[in-house]
């Protein structure tokens, strides 16, 4: 069969044969028959993220799986998005990693490509790229990292912290357990173990076929890891000779399917705006309505931290993403491989009867926001409070725990100005801290609204992704202190006490954000990036029609 890479080296001029020199000094030789397909390892492993260090471990397992399909393997390194140490956010780098994905893709001689990313925002940036390339594809993750003991228990990554750090304001922590804290969640590089970003997105990456099933909640060291890393290349060379690429497993129905796994799973608040980012370089488009379809349709079935009780090795056990697409199918959980705790519960017992999502809209929330429900103490999901605003990150942490601070137990705390445009990036800033006088007397849950994103390994009553962002004058920016906000999150509802005439009159002496940043990726990022409900993807990377779809290969010639 006719390959894209024979257009490089199937050619009987200067330009194949300084092209087949160059893969034998790369030490790839190739012959230009074009019988066998040159697949790319993107591999995005770095020193500054401990998430991804495993897969460099894992691609000389791919490439091998390659060679005894009778691919050409070719490792290409990419960026690499890491939460523990980029700043302001890796979500600000997340599309410019989908264009580096997309532009390597493109550029070279690649027939099919294997993706190889762990944290967070790595998997979705190269399923964007890939999806707008569209060339066969397979993504494998690198595992999470093994749990660290604190207190007598295992701790997860993330949530722990968060639960602990409250502790420590209050007072409650010392300075010992803290630094054994640290070392419990720091024993080992990969993923966090608990139902973070990073694993609702490999996890989605198997629903949508991307990936080998059961390759998305291992943990690092497991001899599962390597077999199922050469099965990933003994796959991609299939699917490149057979010419399926990535769009025949992207479509509608498969998006709506991810999005019942993720209800199911109680994955990352984040995976709604990924899914719809990678649906939106498909045309295909995906909406608040669709999550909350979703959420109404399939319980929360994993008993996994944040929401429920176990971590992931727990969950891995009892069969993972494929026991819970079992579970959804037949409405009877299939039996584990090994005698494990009830992790994946039947429909009819779910691990709570709150939805794992609701989508809110009122009229300081337009186009909509989410709230991670079954995160939540539950009692909160209805309630009416008077308003403590913070007009940015900086505010908050500067009054947050102010012991003058006006505020009560039923008060409602607002971050504004956090959103893809007015916080560098669609910060994870929307899991407020409890004000510290409160959490000195035990209050634990507040509702928290805001136009930011909030961890995956997060939890307590937040409203997330509020669009339109303050930052570009949405209503969200109308609201002052006193305000009475009302939630009610099951009904749909997020309303402040204002008509809209004041929500107007207020906005009209409001400028929109200054652009912090004159130069460079950021100032492209905030003139171009869509708001939350579409993904926050670029405006001028989505397709809006089929020409804007179609991917245009290179002019291969001299260079």
């Amino acid at each position: 069969m006719a390959l894209r890479s024979d257009r490089w080296f199937r050619r009987d001029d200067e330009v194949g044969v300084e092209h087949r020199a160059a893969m034998h000094a790369a030490g790839r030789p190739i012959a230009g028959d074009g019988e066998r397909p040159v697949i790319a390892l993107l591999n995005s492993t770095s020193d500054l993220n401990p998430c991804n260090a495993p897969l460099s471990g894992l691609v000389e397992h791919v490439k091998q799986g390659v060679l005894d399909a009778g691919g050409i393997p070719v490792e290409l390194a990419t960026m690499s998005l890491g939460e523990d140490l980029m700043k302001p956010t890796a979500m600000l780098y997340r599309n410019l990693m989908a264009m580096e994905v997309e532009e390597t893709l493109r550029a070279n001689p690649i027939d099919g490509v294997v993706l190889l990313g762990n944290c967070d925002k790595t998997i979705p940036a190269q399923l964007m790229g890939a999806a707008s390339a569209d060339l066969p594809t397979a993504q494998l993750g690198g595992g999470y990292r093994l749990p660290g003991r604190f207190r007598g228990r295992e701790v997860g990554a993330g949530t722990d912290l968060w639960t602990f750090w409250d502790e420590r304001r209050a007072g409650r922590l010392g300075d010992t357990e803290w630094r054994e804290l640290e070392r419990a969640l720091g024993c080992s590089p990969g993923a966090c173990n608990v139902m973070g970003t990073a694993l609702t997105m490999a996890m989605l990456a198997e629903v949508l076929g991307v990936m080998v099933p059961g390759a998305a909640t291992l943990a690092v060291g497991s001899p599962r890891q390597a077999e199922l890393a050469r099965e990933t290349g003994r796959r991609i060379v299939r699917q490149t000779l057979a010419g399926e690429t990535l769009s025949t497993l992207l479509t509608r129905e498969a998006f709506l399917r991810a999005l019942r796994a993720l209800a199911a799973i109680g994955g990352s608040t984040n995976a709604i705006l990924h899914l719809t980012a990678i649906a939106g370089r498909r045309m295909i488009e995906l909406t608040p309505d669709d999550l909350a379809a979703a959420a109404r349709a399939v319980p929360v079935l994993a008993d996994v931290r944040p929401i429920g009780r176990h971590t992931m090795s727990a969950f891995d056990a009892a069969g993972g993403i494929q026991a819970i697409l079992s579970t959804m199918d037949s409405g009877v959980v299939p039996p584990p491989a090994a005698k494990v705790p009830a992790v994946v519960r039947a429909p009819g017992s779910p691990v709570t009867e709150l939805p794992a999502f609701a989508v809110v809209r009122g009229n300081i929330a337009p186009a909509g926001a989410v709230v991670k429900a079954a995160a939540t103490s539950g009692r909160l999901l209805r309630h009416t409070g008077r308003a403590v605003v913070f007009r940015g990150y900086g505010d908050l942490l500067a009054r947050i725990d102010d012991p003058e601070l006006e505020v009560t137990t039923d008060s409602v705390l607002v971050l504004t100005g956090c959103g893809p445009r007015g916080g560098d990036g669609f910060p994870e800033w929307g899991m407020l801290p409890i004000p510290r006088k409160l959490a000195q007397r035990g209050v634990t849950d507040m509702v928290r609204i805001s136009d930011a994103r909030m961890s995956g390994t997060s939890f307590g009553t937040c409203v997330l992704h509020i669009a339109p962002e303050a930052a570009i004058l949405g209503p969200l920016a109308a609201v002052r202190d006193g305000d009475l906000i009302t939630l009610d999150a099951l009904a749909g509802r997020l309303e402040a006490d204002l008509t809209e005439d004041e929500i107007t009159a207020r906005l009209a002496h409001l400028q929109p954000s200054p652009e912090r940043h004159r130069r460079g990726w950021p100032a492209l990022y905030q003139r171009h990036v869509l708001q939350a409900d579409r993904g926050a993807d670029f405006d001028f990377l989505v397709p809006q029609d089929e020409a804007e779809l179609a991917f245009i290969d290179p002019v291969v010639g001299r260079s």
